[in-house]
């Protein structure tokens, strides 16, 4: 912290004084000068008093001048990211959204300037950052049409000492993206009275008018943020076997033929609002009432259970089905 003295002491005196406080800051031999210090502009006065022994007795006192200083402004910001772990996203999908907080570490109100970066490496493909967009009702989570977009310049958002905000980047992920694929976006965040290296000063910057400084985090702060992709896919395969009117597996008319319909879900995540279907042959009728779903009977009314038989077709709803699951649907008709 930067103080400007009424007494005796010179500019260069306190610069010195100042570099050697973060000197001492960076190796550890004193706390960090984070937001929860003196407000910047608070003016600091003490008067010193010296007492003696009066030779005949008593004691006499003395007051010095009173010194003066003013509190400088201290610049510091960081960044984190605040999902609790990767983001998980669909190749090609948009408005995918990584959060981080921002928060004002100096002794002032500050405006702070936004941006993002996605091509950065190490990883397996580069979003498509659409735009940052500030949390305006405050509850840390990105709500569409409420929330408001980032535009610097116009809107950088101003925050109290030691005060926080939400921000979150929306990107749009590359459609050829593979499953469990990773990448990172990076949110950086910029005091708008300046940066630097560590007391690096700005006459007058302040507030009120005091010299700003730059703190130990140069006055800008960034963090990563992680997408990854679920991409879940299905293997759908018919198979059929026939019973014939004699015991054995021949094709004629009045033979049984059982189709089995098995799909299996892989990769990563699930699959939403599965379903099959499968029309009736031409040269057969359906065997009524011999739907299964994972060896359970359905029924052939469109009712509670998931199955159907409609007059042309059977169709069963699986609903949602995680990767690493197969979910097999049988049904029988007769040769006519």
């Amino acid at each position: 912290m930067r103080y400007q003295a009424s007494g005796a002491e010179s500019p260069a005196f306190v610069k010195k004084t100042i570099l050697a406080a973060l000197g001492a800051v960076a190796s550890g031999a004193l706390a960090p000068a984070f937001a929860a210090g003196t407000p910047a502009g608070t003016t600091i006065s003490n008067t010193a008093t010296a007492t003696y022994d009066l030779p005949a007795g008593g004691t006499g006192t003395v007051t010095s001048n009173t010194v003066t200083l003013k509190v400088d402004e201290l610049i510091d910001v960081t960044v984190a990211w605040k999902d609790p772990g990767d983001v998980l996203g669909s190749a090609g999908g948009t408005n995918q959204v990584l959060s981080f907080t921002v928060t004002n570490g100096g002794n002032a109100s500050e405006a702070f300037t936004l941006g993002s970066i996605a091509a950065l490496g190490g990883d397996d493909f580069d979003p498509t950052v659409t735009s940052i967009v500030l949390d305006t009702n405050g509850n840390g989570v990105y709500d569409a049409g409420v929330d408001t977009v980032y535009v610097p310049g116009s809107n950088d958002p101003a925050i109290a000492a030691d005060g926080s905000i939400t921000a979150f980047i929306l990107s749009t992920l590359p459609t050829a993206a593979n499953d469990a694929n990773r990448a990172r976006t990076e949110l950086t965040a910029a005091s708008k009275k300046g940066t630097g290296t560590p007391g690096t000063s700005f006459a007058g910057a302040g507030t009120g008018g005091v010299t700003a400084v730059v703190g130990l985090t140069g006055g800008k702060g960034l963090a990563d943020g992680w997408y990854k992709i679920q991409k879940a896919a299905v293997a759908f395969v018919k198979t059929a076997s026939v019973a014939d009117p004699f015991g054995g597996a021949t094709q004629v008319p009045g033979s049984t033929v059982t189709y089995t319909l098995a799909a299996t879900v892989s990769g990563t995540g699930s699959l939403a609002n599965l379903k099959v279907s499968d029309a009736i042959p031409a040269g057969t009728t359906y065997k009524p009432g011999t739907i299964t779903l994972d060896g359970a009977t359905l029924t052939d009314a469109a009712d509670a259970d998931a199955g159907a038989f409609t007059g042309s077709a059977i169709a069963v709803s699986l609903g949602t089905v995680a990767t690493g699951t197969t979910k097999t649907v049988t049904f029988k008709v007769k040769i006519n």
